[in-house]
Formats: structure tokens, sequence, C-alpha cells
């Protein structure tokens, strides 16, 4: 008796949990992000646009040896969004359509937090010519959200400050980098 009853109260949650996230609206634009914590809407996030910081170790003025680093940075020591890592945090992502695979388009990574902006480092290149992709990724599970958006579930939610970029697979040149941005508390 005490098992049916189990089942019963989980799968009323279940059905509850998903029927508040179906009635949530897609967000309006491309790029746009709505966090949900615990299957109720959180509100839209903050949005910033990123400034691109390209500079050289001094090793490589005084030997010739040494790498270049670009970073991207945004003003500002926090995000205004922040979910405890105890949380059950989704974002429903609006992308061109949702016919792309995700991962492909969306990226969630960690910025370094500094007192006066956050940066992450987007590329390195040394003078040997090795280069890297040094952003530190959150891996993530997807599925499709209403007629051209993802909801999205992070796999890990370490304690930082947090950047969410959607790319468009069908434009040949990409516009401003725009970040989505949101903090995990411990």
């Amino acid at each position: 008796m005490r098992k049916k009853l189990m089942t019963i109260v989980c799968s009323a949650f279940v059905c509850v949990f998903s029927y508040a996230q179906d009635n949530i609206a897609e967000p309006d634009f491309i790029g746009e992000v709505i966090a949900v914590k615990n299957g109720e809407p959180a509100g839209l996030l903050e949005k910033s646009t990123v400034k691109l910081k390209t500079n050289a170790g001094a090793s490589l003025y005084l030997t010739g040896f040494g790498a270049v680093k670009t970073r991207i940075s945004i003003e500002g020591c926090c995000a205004k969004t922040t979910f405890k890592s105890s949380d059950e945090i989704q974002f429903i992502v609006k992308a061109v359509d949702n016919n792309t695979d995700p991962i492909s388009i969306i990226s969630v990574f960690k910025f370094d937090e500094k007192k006066k902006e956050r940066r992450a480092e987007l590329s390195s290149a040394s003078t040997f010519g090795a280069s890297s992709n040094n952003l530190d990724y959150l891996s993530f599970s997807a599925k499709k959200y209403g007629e051209n958006s993802y909801i999205i579930t992070l796999s890990e939610k370490p304690a930082g400050q947090y950047g969410i970029t959607v790319k468009n697979p069908n434009s040949l040149d990409e516009k401003n980098l725009v970040v989505a941005t949101f903090a995990i508390e411990k």
C-alpha cells in the first residue's frame, strides 16, 4: 500500500512539474534565456555585450617566444540572477529554430571572477603555432521546447559566475557576441 501511495505521489509531482514547464512562454528574441528554478520561471537572464581583449605576454616582446591570449570580458563582478547548487536549474534558450543539435550552437561556460569584471579566455596562440580554446564549459542535456527553443538542464552545478551564448548556424557573419549571465552559489 505504501509503495502504491509513493508511486502516485511521485507521478503527481512529475505531472505538475511538467505542466508548469509547458506553460512557460518562449523568450521573445534569439539569444534570450529564461531561467527555470525548481519548475517555476525565475525570469529573463541579464544579457551583456562582451569586450574582446587580446594581449601578448612580456616574454613574447623580450625573447620572441610566448603566447597571445584573447579574452572576453564583461563589466561588473557578479550576475544579477543567482541560484544555489541545490536548486533544480533549467534554462529555456531561444534559437533560430530547434532543428540543430543544441550542443553545436549553445555554450554554457564559466567566467574568472575579478573585482570589476568577469572574464574568460577565449583562445591562446603560441609562437610555435599551437592554439587552443580555453573556455571552461559546463555540460548539459537539452530537449526541444516550443517552436524555436530548447530547454537545457545542467549536468553539474559548481559555484561560480557563468555565461550562455547562442550561435546562429544559418548566419555567415556573426554580429556582436551577447552573453546571458547567471551565478551559482554553494
